[in-house]
């Protein structure tokens, strides 16, 4: 399932500067989670962002959670 919402993850070099954004929307991947971050509820974040759906904030927690377990080998 996880797969599923990754998908809704888009990165479009005209849109946002080439920044994860769900569905192509003007709404980045980075946008959500400050949101969260800040102490908003998923339903507090849906109602003041309508064009959002639940499956938006999943994918983007997915994005994150992703990038955070992203392993960086270094050259000595």
């Amino acid at each position: 399932m996880t797969g599923n919402l990754i998908d809704r993850i888009t990165i479009d070099p005209t849109v946002m500067g080439g920044q994860p954004c769900v569905r192509g929307l003007r709404m980045r991947v980075g946008d959500i989670l400050d949101l969260l971050a800040s102490g908003m509820t998923e339903e507090a974040v849906l109602t003041d962002y309508p064009y959002l759906e639940r499956d938006d904030i999943r994918a983007a927690l997915a994005y994150a959670s992703r990038l955070a377990g992203h392993r960086i080998i270094a050259a000595e």
